[in-house]
């Protein structure tokens, strides 16, 4: 145990005499969420008898119970000289072409080489503040895996301006897609509503609780023996929208292992997924500006060995 961290001791009364220690701790513990209870849990950071327990153990009566609370850590971004993709760029906003595998902002357990990082670098201090220092500039984001186009605001004005087209749905945004199975339509208008996944909720889903409105169209550009390439136009912008929509027609995303395929397309590291279009009413000039990227590498060679 850390001693610089903060730890909470319980006792174990009769009324609490088989109970799972998750269950206990979130009662007793009642400032913390469940999903934090769970996460200290599984990190090892509760103990009874100087031993960690998992979320199965069942309490004892006189059991001393500590929860050692790990201090946060004090996020600095910093900022390093990657090589960015831009598509364009003033003095208000920038809008770059981010590549597979880059993470758009610093998070717990990733605090380097992301597109922030990068931005901080060439911007030299002129994003907006109002994403604070871990997300400066940052308005929306995109996956990991997927690239694509993706805009930074680089003074609180643009941020404002652009937040409200992002709130509204007047921003146009498509993506290039490669979906598993052969979708016979020219087009698809999927109006689905996604919310948490009620049984993973790392994952989204569609469903009827606690969700929003949500609707993606869905144009076929080519058709292959087994997938589909298609022009995947966001109507709403939920969290994961394509990928959630594509799974709940029956043609998930080839390489999304989350809601695809686990075993399909060893050789892909993430989904075939790309935001190749971005369009929007420029925050000062009023004008509407509109930005595409051509269809990626790994698109080409994926559907060069599927024709």
């Amino acid at each position: 145990m850390n001693n610089d961290n903060k730890e909470i001791t319980f006792l174990a009364e009769d009324i609490d005499a088989g109970k799972r220690i998750d269950v206990y701790l979130t009662e007793k513990a009642d400032k913390y969420s469940r999903s934090f209870i769970k996460k200290a849990i599984d990190d090892g950071s509760v103990f009874i008898a100087g031993k960690t327990v998992k979320a199965s153990y069942k309490v004892n009566v006189g059991d001393s119970i500590i929860l050692n609370i790990k201090e946060p850590k004090e996020l600095l971004t910093i900022a390093q000289n990657i090589k960015l993709d831009i598509v364009y760029e003033d003095d208000d906003v920038i809008l770059i072409n981010k590549p597979q595998d880059m993470v758009v902002h610093p998070a717990a357990g990733n605090y380097e080489n992301t597109l922030v990082n990068a931005l901080l670098y060439h911007c030299k201090g002129t994003l907006s503040g109002i994403g604070g220092v871990i997300r400066p500039g940052i308005i929306h984001r995109i996956d990991k895996d997927t690239s694509g186009i993706i805009i930074a605001a680089k003074n609180d004005d643009a941020h404002n301006n652009l937040a409200q087209q992002f709130k509204v749905h007047s921003i146009s945004r498509s993506y290039y897609a490669i979906l598993h199975g052969v979708i016979g339509e020219e087009k698809v208008l999927i109006k689905a509503p996604i919310g948490r996944d009620t049984v993973d909720r790392k994952k989204m889903a569609v469903t009827d609780k606690n969700s929003k409105y949500a609707e993606t169209l869905l144009t076929v550009i080519e058709r292959f023996k087994e997938y589909t390439l298609v022009d995947a136009a966001l109507k709403t912008g939920r969290t994961h929208q394509i990928r959630v929509h594509a799974q709940y027609i029956s043609h998930p995303i080839a390489g999304d292992k989350v809601y695809g395929y686990k075993k399909k397309n060893p050789e892909l590291t993430g989904q075939l997924l790309h935001a190749y279009k971005l369009g929007f009413v420029h925050p000062r000039t009023g004008e509407y500006m509109e930005f595409t990227t051509p269809v990626p590498q790994r698109f080409k060679e994926f559907m060069s060995n599927i024709e």
